[in-house]
């Protein structure tokens, strides 16, 4: 419903606070009770001289009464009610709610924000509980000293006598396997701490080309030139990182330089601003096959892109070498995402290009368009095998057309609430278990 047409609500809502009868409105401004019936059930209306004498009546600004509720309200409203099955009567009267109910509208956006908030935490935290390798490994060291520790203690405990030597040795055992448990657990307990500073994030050399590029905006000016030398920035932007982080960098940042040398920043800003995030336009425009083009439009600075865009590489067995996230579409940190994504439908199909609109389960009134392509990684070799590395350009969709079809997606199976997708490969922590049969 328009925001012009809700004066009406917003004018009974007024009159019951102020205790008023309609008869009485009606009568202070001067109109007969049935038209203002009309009005305040919005079908009629209202402005000028009219709407300043029901103001003056309920003693409230003009303003008041004809200004909606904010914008970032109605969008998070829109949003909490896009992932429950409601009737198109109910959700199109949400700014009617918002406008009649400010109170609760309110509380209900911030609860909104904070459902939110947190399933971004279980999605990270569960993905890292799943496939951090550090924690998987203390983890297992943790439980294979306790292991040993009851085996011993248990022979101890058996009745009979056991030789003095022996007894030693098992105590010896004991103490030396308590003592490495109780190291492991410091350890375990300082990274699990550190969780959030830059010395956690660095515990595989992915995370942390990952974390170089985020800190400079998947954005290197540097790369930009043309006399640039490639092995001075890698050696610069490969300071306090490991040596296996500095050879992936080295190697993400020489494709970069190539796209860059290829597809010049300033005949980027000149096609973005005709075809804005369009990576078609770019293949044309600079006579590249696609994956280059994505690639060039994830690196490109924010200033240029009329909106962000993310980025999503994978080899031919599905492992993640390269993530851009977005705020409303993030990527696994650890391990592999959605088997519906079309990163990786596009692996079973090489260089056919697969385009489609999704929204991830979690956040279903955010829509993005994915466009996939499967390549090889290098030129045809008699005898040996091709080698396909997948690319998927993320980029944000507005609601504009229904009749679309559209794929809901997950994140992970982990963290998927969706029960009956084909796809699942293990159960997931966000649906309620079925009660079992006795």
């Amino acid at each position: 419903m328009p925001r012009d047409t809700l004066t009406g609500s917003r004018i009974r809502e007024r009159r019951v606070m102020a205790g008023l009868k309609q008869s009485e409105l009606a009568k202070r401004a001067d109109i007969s009770p049935s038209y203002l019936n009309l009005i305040e059930h919005n079908r009629r209306r209202i402005g000028g001289k009219l709407l300043v004498d029901i103001a003056h009546a309920l003693g409230v600004e003009p303003g008041s009464l004809t200004e909606g509720a904010e914008t970032t309200l109605l969008a998070t409203l829109r949003e909490a009610a896009s992932g429950i099955d409601m009737s198109e009567a109910e959700f199109v009267r949400v700014e009617e709610f918002a406008g009649r109910f400010p109170g609760w509208a309110a509380l209900l956006a911030d609860t909104q924000r904070k459902v939110e908030t947190l399933q971004r935490s279980v999605e990270a935290l569960t993905d890292r509980l799943t496939h951090d390798p550090h924690l998987a490994a203390s983890l297992h060291e943790m439980l294979s000293t306790v292991t040993a520790i009851r085996s011993a203690a248990s022979i101890l405990a058996e009745p009979g006598d056991i030789e003095p030597e022996w007894q030693r040795r098992f105590n010896r055992n004991i103490y030396e396997d308590s003592a490495r448990l109780a190291d492991t657990s410091r350890s375990l307990a300082q990274y699990l701490e550190e969780a959030d500073s830059e010395a956690s994030e660095t515990n595989a050399p992915q995370d942390e080309l990952d974390g170089v590029f985020q800190k400079f905006g998947f954005h290197f000016p540097a790369l930009e030139t043309s006399d640039v030398d490639v092995d001075a920035v890698a050696t610069e932007l490969g300071q306090g990182v490991s040596q296996a982080a500095r050879w992936l960098l080295r190697r993400a940042i020489t494709r970069y330089r190539a796209d860059a040398e290829r597809m010049p920043l300033g005949e980027c800003a000149d096609t973005v601003a005709v075809s804005g995030n369009d990576p078609f336009a770019f293949a044309a425009r600079f006579g590249c096959d696609l994956a280059s083009a994505m690639r060039r439009l994830a690196h490109l600075p924010e200033d240029i892109l009329p909106e962000p865009v993310g980025l999503a590489i994978c080899d031919g067995s599905g492992v993640t070498t390269f993530r851009k996230p977005l705020p409303e579409f993030p990527l696994p940190r650890l391990g592999a995402g959605c088997a519906l994504w079309p990163l990786y439908r596009a692996l079973a199909r090489p260089m056919m290009v697969h385009v489609e609109v999704m929204e991830q389960s979690a956040r279903a009134a955010a829509r993005h368009r994915g466009y996939a392509i499967s390549q090889p990684t290098g030129p045809a070799r008699p005898g040996e095998d091709v080698l396909f590395e997948s690319h998927m350009l993320i980029v944000p969709e507005p609601k504009r057309d229904v009749s679309e079809h559209i794929r809901h997606v997950g994140l992970t199976c982990r963290i998927c609430p969706h029960p009956t997708c084909e796809a699942r490969r293990e159960p997931s922590i966000m649906v309620a278990s079925a009660p079992r049969k006795l």
